[in-house]
């Protein structure tokens, strides 16, 4: 049997206990492969078959879109824009559309207590880029573990605004 790693453990159900508290509900279950989550605006799925790490970071990176789309309408079409071939200008439009949603989730790990893990948070960030970019410039989705990378500078937290969820449509997530 693996050993559980109980800090990240710890972390994960802080993280879980606070995005429940601004009305999100999280569930563990079924996701279609080969996506690790899912969201829609008033709820995020975590696939039962990821690892602890990726769970968390899944989790707190879904909570971070669940904000943009219930405060800028139009990030809610952006997979609509961005696709393999898009505009130098929509490509970048996803990055800090993606890298916003990870701030939104390091705000969210601080709000939990949880403020050992942002370079952690910062190169999952960083390594997610990868694999988006990797796809958006070829069209074929890489292995995850060819994105995974470590060293990468300090993501901030971005405050998070008052926001009430709403549900919208299911958006699966890689």
């Amino acid at each position: 049997m693996a050993k559980i790693d109980l800090p990240l453990k710890d972390a994960f159900r802080r993280a879980r206990t606070r995005i429940e508290s601004y009305g999100v509900r999280v569930y563990i279950g079924d996701v279609q492969d080969p996506n690790t989550g899912i969201f829609d605006g008033s709820e995020i799925g975590v696939d039962y078959a990821n690892d602890l790490e990726m769970s968390l970071f899944v989790m707190v990176h879904l909570f971070g879109h669940t904000v943009q789309w219930n405060t800028v309408p139009a990030y809610r079409t952006i997979d609509t824009r961005v696709k393999p071939g898009a505009a130098p200008e929509i490509i970048d439009e996803a990055r800090v559309y993606e890298q916003n949603a990870s701030r939104y989730g390091l705000q969210l790990l601080h709000e939990a207590g949880i403020t050992d893990r942002d370079h952690w948070i910062s190169d999952w960030w960083a390594s997610d880029w990868k694999y988006l970019s990797t796809y958006y410039a070829t069209g074929k989705l890489p292995a995850w573990n060819d994105c995974r990378s470590s060293g990468h500078g300090l993501i901030e937290p971005l405050a998070i605004p008052p926001f009430v969820p709403h549900r919208f449509y299911t958006r699966y997530a890689f």
